[in-house]
């Protein structure tokens, strides 16, 4: 792939999770900027398997909100700390994400099984949000990342590691 080697670079990575009966497949493809440590979200594909939908359209709408808020806990948010205190004291220091800094596009597969109870969904993709970011990055650069926020200052120092 010629991309992996000019200034920027594109790859997708997938995390898995299974909690109880509960299976979730996120896929993120993202776009890096090798000057700059730059991460630009693509697109999310999130499969979810919660057994019998009751309401399918509110549990898009619950997946959706986790992949928003596991973004901007990957690429963004971090409570910061000097010598004796926490520095981040209010909204106004702290770090959150824009409408902006989301994905392209985010689409959820919703994978039903009638025969089998509901199994809930609540904050099920979350975890998975860094995973998969992570290992998108890693497709497109060979680097890994250990550390988020994903910002472009560690996404830089980590490519000049490498």
């Amino acid at each position: 792939n010629d991309q992996k080697d000019g200034d920027v670079a594109i790859g997708r990575g997938i995390a898995f999770r299974r909690h109880f009966t509960t299976f979730i497949g996120l896929v993120a493809e993202v776009r890096v900027h090798r000057k700059t440590g730059k991460i630009d979200l693509l697109r999310y594909v999130c499969a979810h398997d919660v057994g019998m939908i009751v309401n399918p359209e509110t549990l898009k709408h619950v997946i959706d909100r986790q992949l928003v808020y596991g973004t901007g806990r990957a690429m963004l948010e971090e409570v910061r700390f000097d010598a004796n205190m926490v520095t981040s004291v209010d909204w106004e220091s702290y770090p959150v994400l824009h409408a902006g800094d989301l994905p392209e596009k985010i689409e959820i597969v919703l994978i039903e099984r009638p025969n089998e109870a509901p199994s809930g969904a609540a904050e099920m993709a979350l975890g998975l949000v860094p995973a998969a970011i992570g290992n998108a990055v890693f497709d497109a650069t060979g680097v890994r990342l250990r550390r988020v926020p994903f910002t472009p200052a560690r996404v830089k120092a980590a490519l000049d590691r490498a």
